[in-house]
């Protein structure tokens, strides 16, 4: 690959980094705020367990609103192009960010206020339904084929910054400020301020020119007037089966950095030692997330993504071990363990989704699959964690639930095949044979 075609795809890809840093930064801020103070705000006649389950109950909101979310973008990504489909993405989540740290309190305007939070809660799920298809088709796209693991691994990482910078902030907030303080307006600061970062985001992504890719396929004629149709039609084994293979990395992320920190916090650990403790596994991830990814371009994504479930089923054990430890050593290096395994999956998942449908109607099959997936990882997986562990005081039901999903994505992701063929005037080097047929 040339020295202007290696710059104009780092562009690309750090530019898809950025946008996806900050919608996840959006989206994760939620989920801090919901296990911190929401339950105090939105919902303060419950008792602290329902409290935190209406909280979890709002948060789960936008996972349900993400398949639709994948299912419009995906077909106006599909119909019209990567690049127009993010901006919009982009705004809507920046819109709906900024909503949510100006709702008023319960106190304030009464059950009106949670409603209005589950609204833009919505948006924020139709935003990001959208949005991690086209980050990673963007990336994936302008690169050639024997690098697409390592420039995919790049956009992955952008939920693990969202989620460091979102943690930071809170932590710094809550040291600053008092517990009344910060509950009454500190943890609103990070939602406001998400204006700045969409303002920087936005100007960053219309720079940006189209997937090479969608633009062959525009000037051979080749765009699906109904990609969701034929999706369905032809696809939905594929989709299926993504969805299986999304569920692992969606139910560990959610339990052990949403459900984790409120049941932490529950166990004895203060606020600041699980954010020390998640904020530690997430840079952990991001390092471990791009070696892997361009591991990926040699050895295959199935292999190392098998591999991450499995590690995942095992590390689950001694991580449900440390939440009751009382020990911030024994704390973080569980932390570690669990994000090892999750960063393999993470890392391949999206390149290994991309490849598995043809240009055409690939924003909509991977946008389709990956969103019901993280259905039950992300919007469940809270509410089921926190009523179980409340009724049997066990780690059981943690143990049971991880352990079930990485083996059931290790399955899904077997038979996944890959259909997409290279891109266009872009692989000059292919990857070796074995690497193929793994991938």
């Amino acid at each position: 690959m040339s020295q202007p075609q290696t710059t104009a795809v780092r562009r690309v890809g750090l530019a898809s980094l950025m946008g996806t840093t900050i919608e996840y930064y959006d989206f994760f801020i939620y989920g801090t705020a919901a296990a911190l103070v929401f339950g105090h705000v939105f919902f303060p006649k419950a008792d602290p367990v329902t409290g935190t389950l209406l909280s979890f109950a709002t948060y789960g909101v936008a996972f349900v609103a993400r398949p639709l979310g994948g299912i419009v973008f995906g077909h106006f990504g599909d119909r019209v192009g990567r690049k127009t489909a993010l901006v919009i993405t982009l705004v809507t989540m920046g819109v709906a960010t900024v909503g949510v740290g100006v709702v008023p309190s319960y106190a304030s305007i009464g059950v009106a206020a949670p409603i209005i939070l589950v609204a833009l809660r919505f948006l924020q799920g139709i935003a990001l339904g959208g949005e991690y298809g086209g980050a990673v088709l963007m990336t994936v796209e302008h690169s050639p084929a024997h690098r697409r693991g390592f420039y995919g691994s790049w956009v992955q990482t952008g939920a693990q910054f969202g989620l460091i910078i979102a943690n930071v902030l809170y932590l710094i907030l809550g040291s600053a400020m008092g517990d009344d303080t910060f509950k009454s307006w500190g943890w609103r600061v990070p939602f406001i301020a998400s204006a700045i970062l969409v303002i920087i985001g936005l100007v960053v992504r219309l720079k940006l020119e189209e997937s090479p890719e969608f633009q062959e396929l525009k000037k051979s004629s080749a765009i699906e007037s109904m990609p969701l149709r034929e999706v369905v039609r032809g696809h939905l084994g594929s989709v299926l089966l993504i969805a299986g293979t999304a569920l692992s990395f969606s139910v560990v992320f959610y339990a052990v950095s949403t459900w984790g920190l409120a049941y932490g916090i529950g166990q004895g650990f203060t606020k600041n030692q699980m954010l020390l403790a998640i904020i530690a596994s997430a840079a952990w991830t991001i390092i471990l997330a791009i070696v892997a990814g361009a591991w990926s371009d040699r050895v295959g994504r199935k292999p190392l993504f098998v591999a991450g479930n499995l590690i995942m089923l095992v590390a689950i054990f001694p991580w449900a071990a440390a939440m009751q430890s009382h020990n911030q050593t024994a704390l973080v290096l569980a932390y570690l363990g669990m994000m090892t395994g999750y960063a393999l999956t993470w890392a391949t998942i999206g390149v290994m989704m991309s490849e598995a449908f043809t240009g055409a109607i690939r924003y909509t099959g991977l946008s389709l699959g990956y969103t019901i997936g993280v259905i039950v990882g992300g919007a469940i997986t809270p509410i089921v964690l926190t009523q179980l562990t409340a009724k049997t005081s066990s780690t059981a039901p943690i143990v049971l639930w991880v352990a079930g999903a990485c083996l059931i994505s290790a399955v899904c992701a077997l038979p996944l095949r890959r259909l997409a063929a290279a891109t266009p005037g872009r692989d000059a080097v292919r990857p070796t044979a074995a690497a193929e047929a793994a991938l």
